[in-house]
């Protein structure tokens, strides 16, 4: 990936950087691993708003990942890199040689014409290659990691990110991860070698209220510029400070800071080192 900065013609120009997309080698999905994305709005099944915020936006299918690659011992080539609108990361087309075709998240320099596999035995260290986390070198980059072994990756999938691989003890293996936590995986965890593609999407600017319209991100409001009917921080004559002990939510609960992680949680007996604030 490359970042454009333009020349500042206009006040949104001015702070704004886009992609150039440079890595991507295909623009149109492939019609079989996508299916339709509908808007919700931020509203439940019940029809209240849930997540406020949201509307509008460009449409967007969703991308059928693989994040299982439970395709075992059978070798994939990679036949395009492409954008996902979904997530930061670019994903892969996987091209196996029994003739199915998988999207997975692509890590960095993974090229057209890589070969990859998935195995549950001990198998080549190279970028894409996925095996339990007990048949892979210590200090290794990792990512796509497993919580559940079989229930498929659910850690650290962001783009740029990647996990490091530090010791392997018993049944479990300690992981650092990109927040700096520091926890244990069950070894049998599946996990694919390698960062996550496309490290720059962090450096971007949005640049304009617009750019983040088409994002499906709706306009907020300050607490403090509402009524005291409409908020906690509301009302006053003038510019006035919030007026209480702590910042709330507009449902009155403490907000900006508190910790919101549930004590006694069951994977808390797995954390060695909380990340750090």
């Amino acid at each position: 990936m490359g970042i454009k900065i333009y020349n500042p013609t206009t006040p949104g120009r001015r702070q704004t950087s886009v992609d150039t997309f440079s890595d991507v080698t295909k623009k149109s999905p492939e019609k079989s691993l996508i299916k339709i994305k509908k808007k919700t709005g931020g509203r439940n099944f019940t029809g209240k708003i849930t997540v406020r915020h949201r509307g509008g936006g460009a449409k967007q299918f969703y991308r059928l990942i693989d994040y299982r690659q439970d395709k075992f011992d059978v070798v994939g080539e990679i036949t395009a890199i492409e954008y996902d609108p979904n997530r930061a990361a670019r994903i892969a087309l996987v091209n196996y040689e029994d003739g199915e075709k998988r999207y997975v998240i692509a890590p960095i320099d993974l090229k057209i014409g890589d070969k990859i596999v998935s195995s549950k035995k001990s198998i080549e260290i190279q970028a894409g290659n996925r095996m339990p986390i007990e048949n892979i070198p210590l200090g290794l980059m990792i990512y796509n990691i497993e919580i559940t072994p079989g229930k498929g990756g659910q850690l650290v999938r962001s783009a740029g990110t990647g996990a490091k691989l530090m010791a392997i003890e018993g049944d479990y293996a300690t992981i650092r991860m990109p927040s700096s936590e520091t926890r244990l995986i069950s070894k049998k965890s599946l996990a694919t070698i390698g960062q996550v593609s496309n490290p720059d999407a962090m450096n971007l600017r949005i640049g304009k209220a617009g750019r983040t319209r088409h994002l499906g991100i709706r306009p907020s409001v300050r607490g403090k510029a509402m009524n005291p009917v409409d908020h906690p921080h509301g009302g006053g004559e003038g510019v006035n400070p919030i007026g209480l002990k702590a910042p709330k939510t507009i449902w009155g609960k403490p907000a900006l800071g508190v910790h919101t992680r549930r004590s006694k949680k069951y994977s808390d007996k797995f954390i060695i080192n909380r990340r750090k604030k």
